[in-house]
């Protein structure tokens, strides 16, 4: 019995060291900066998580029990079917790893999480839902979750003894204690500018795009192509006409009214009171004359598909007729690959969403559409923080707007009579579109998020919209900046704050290894003093175990 209980001893002994040797550190912090999920209410319906508070053990998504632990998922994970279930299972909150470079990221994968980024968005969540770019310790910490995961499938006996001597957890912390808060006066600007045309009151053409952009975290939606393409076209477009404008003699019978708007994801909010302030408050407006149509642009940076939006289908000899033809034209003799299509949607006042941007126009009845590349205004194309510098083919960009370009120019100086669009065009040489400057104009557009719960209140947003007014001030006259404040007792749109957090990643030991190493801690002591209380016996028993090894 004594010979057994030294052995027990030494083993315990050898555990013990071992396990002090693998173990990792009881108590090591890391802290990052995380970006909560899109909170907001448009008009009556309430969007995005409600919850920012988070204090809860690290769990991978493949884990089977996540109730009150906070999932971790790269984009490969997150998918309709996992969120849901983290749901079902009233998980505590979910991290999303961003990687840093998109560009990188399978195209299958970039799509499929746009899909569930999409659903999710329609939503309202109680759970607090966080983003933030992948880094070293994170993907460490993932690693870890991911393992663990992968030994639930392990027999019960194994799980156990794992949990008590090797495993460590994560804790996630954001312990943030002050409500969550409403913010119902951000301001939607709206900038304007004009090029006067040739003659006594000519119609006008208005060209617009709205700039803001939006995805699953507001901090980190740059949106590249929705709609950081339609506004690199437009300026461009600005930087052309003026030329053409300078010059009495190439000066067209139309006055061009170029508009950048704001709150465009939030059913064109910026453009509704443009439209309300320029109609129904302003004595003299371009928008109270003779308008021609209205060309709005949006997703124009990929894709060999062109798709013109419309509320109704245009009558042959109007003004939309007469430019939807030259588009035609213009696609079909210099970009024979290019897929154009007209998408008719009739505006429905019973729906809570605006699909287009011309539909605003349209409820007051002013003619016009949206060229797109987009079919689906639903598209998860048009929402995504994965939409960055990696969605967009300049290449393409240029091609769309040598494509909106040349048929605005055959349209406005009625050059059908005069050739062909091969034989005739307008903006090559030094007129022409400059890859360059359309590079240029999408890396200024995509270096801070869009947001438009930003952008009248952080210091770099406010310098991109100070960047794109003085940008049309170059090109344009009587360039205007229009600020619309909301009304607080009735705000159409409330944002709410703390969407940028920091949160604390500790890294810890579970309760059952302190049950464990005071269990192995106290029965080596009761060995050792079993030991010295019967030492003479003990030795006596060793002594003769010795002597018989030798004989």
């Amino acid at each position: 019995m004594s010979l057994r209980s030294s052995s027990v001893a030494a083993l315990l002994l050898v555990s013990v060291h071992l396990l002090h040797a693998s173990a990792l550190p009881a108590v090591s912090s890391y802290e990052f900066n995380a970006y909560r999920m899109q909170h907001y209410n448009l008009q009556q319906e309430k969007h995005g998580c409600r919850g920012a508070i988070v204090v809860a053990e690290a769990r991978s998504a493949d884990d089977p029990s996540l109730s009150r632990r906070c999932v971790i998922m790269k984009l490969q994970d997150f998918t309709t079917p996992r969120f849901q279930e983290a749901q079902r299972q009233n998980a505590a909150a979910l991290l999303i790893l961003l990687p840093k470079n998109i560009s990188t990221v399978p195209q299958d994968i970039i799509q499929s999480f746009m899909v569930s980024e999409s659903e999710v968005l329609q939503r309202e969540i109680m759970m607090p839902v966080y983003v933030v770019p992948e880094d070293e310790q994170l993907l460490c910490m993932y690693e870890e979750v991911k393992q663990a995961a992968a030994t639930m499938s392990s027999s019960i006996m194994v799980r156990v003894l794992r949990s008590m001597v090797v495993a460590t957890a994560f804790q996630i912390l954001v312990s943030n204690n002050s409500p969550i808060k409403p913010i119902n006066d951000n301001a939607i600007i709206t900038l304007e500018g004009v090029l006067p045309g040739a003659g006594e009151d000519p119609p006008t053409i208005v060209i617009t795009s709205h700039y803001d952009s939006f995805g699953l975290a507001p901090w980190l939606s740059y949106g590249a192509d929705s709609n950081g393409s339609g506004v690199a076209i437009l300026l461009e477009l600005a930087r052309l006409f003026r030329r053409l404008y300078s010059d009495s003699r190439t000066q067209a019978p139309y006055h061009l009214l170029f508009s950048l708007t704001g709150g465009g994801k939030y059913n064109y909010l910026g453009t509704k009171r443009w439209l309300e302030e320029n109609m129904d408050h302003a004595e003299s407006s371009l928008l109270h004359d003779n308008v021609a149509f209205v060309l709005c642009l949006d997703t124009l940076g990929n894709g060999d598909e062109l798709f013109l939006h419309v509320s109704r289908p245009p009558k042959p000899g109007s003004p939309q007729y007469s430019f939807i033809q030259q588009l035609e034209q213009v696609i079909s003799s210099r970009f024979q690959w290019v897929r154009f299509g007209t998408v008719h949607k009739k505006i429905n006042l019973q729906e809570s969403t605006v699909a287009w941007e011309h539909e605003r126009y349209g409820m007051r009845r002013i003619p016009g559409f949206t060229l797109s590349h987009v079919e689906d205004p639903k598209s998860e194309l048009r929402g995504s923080i994965l939409d960055t510098m990696s969605q967009v083919d300049i290449r393409k960009l240029k091609r769309n707007a040598v494509i909106i370009a040349e048929s605005l120019a055959r349209f406005m100086y009625n050059l059908s009579d005069k050739g062909s669009p091969k034989e005739i065009q307008v903006f090559k040489g030094q007129m022409e579109i400059l890859d360059s400057r359309l590079s240029a104009l999408m890396s200024l557009l995509t270096s801070v998020s869009r947001a438009t719960q930003l952008l009248d209140r952080e210091p770099a947003q406010t310098l991109l919209l100070n960047s794109l007014e003085q940008e049309l001030k170059h090109h344009l006259y009587q360039v205007y900046r229009h600020t619309f404040r909301q009304d607080r007792r009735d705000p159409d749109l409330t944002f709410f704050d703390q969407m940028n957090q920091p949160m604390m990643m500790y890294r810890v030991k579970p309760a059952a290894f302190d049950l464990f190493l005071g269990g192995c801690i106290a029965a080596y002591l009761g060995i050792v003093y079993y030991a010295i209380q019967n030492f003479g016996t003990v030795y006596t028993k060793l002594k003769l175990t010795m002597k018989a090894k030798h004989q």
